[in-house]
């Protein structure tokens, strides 16, 4: 087996079990187990825990497209619709897993919330990258919003109601309280609209 194919399965292996217990409860040995790699190879790839994290945050932030922005936008051509498809995958996700689900970033920053400044920077890159694929839809829609119109702050606005909507949706172990806070977010989407074509 080549060192690349070593590598891929150890970060496949991490980013499961980050997901599923945390960095912290998540031990050697049991990526070890899941990746079927021996301790030699691991340590000559990644020398620490923390240098397994920085790649497996990396393997998100490069693949933001195919893992999760391309099968969300499948089908979809309206730039304000592809918005809404992206929140409906992780609406979908936790109907999968009995709301079982987490926002893999956004559970590592909340566990990792005095992450050293190497691990911050990377889990900060992934919100931003997320934020500006939805800032862009935005801006392919720009003429439907009002003049002046804070596309960056809208795009924020939907990331904080992605991660709310899931971590309390899981808390409850109830998927209403992701619909409630995304259709919260459809309806000031739509009263913005309303308001540019009552203005043009």
């Amino acid at each position: 087996m080549g060192g690349k194919d070593t590598r891929g399965r150890i970060i496949h292996a991490a980013m499961e079990l980050f997901w599923l217990k945390g960095y912290g409860s998540t031990s050697i040995a049991d990526i070890l187990s899941r990746s079927q790699v021996n301790s030699g190879s691991l340590y000559h790839v990644f020398p620490g825990k923390q240098d397994l994290l920085i790649a497996v945050l990396e393997t998100y932030r490069d693949g933001i497209g195919p893992m999760l922005l391309e099968p969300a936008w499948a089908g979809v051509a309206d730039p304000v619709e592809k918005i809404f498809a992206l929140l409906g995958k992780y609406r979908s996700l936790i109907v999968e897993t009995d709301c079982g689900y987490g926002c893999p970033i956004g559970s590592l920053a909340l566990e990792l919330h005095e992450a050293d400044p190497a691990v911050r920077r990377l889990l900060a890159e992934n919100f931003e990258g997320w934020v500006k694929a939805v800032e862009r839809c935005l801006e392919e829609a720009r003429e439907r919003f009002p003049r002046g119109a804070d596309l960056r702050a809208l795009a924020e606005l939907a990331l904080t109601v992605m991660e709310g909507g899931v971590m309390q949706a899981r808390t409850h172990r109830d998927v209403g309280h992701f619909d409630r806070s995304v259709a919260q977010l459809r309806a000031y989407f739509d009263m913005l609209m309303v308001k540019e074509e009552e203005a043009a």
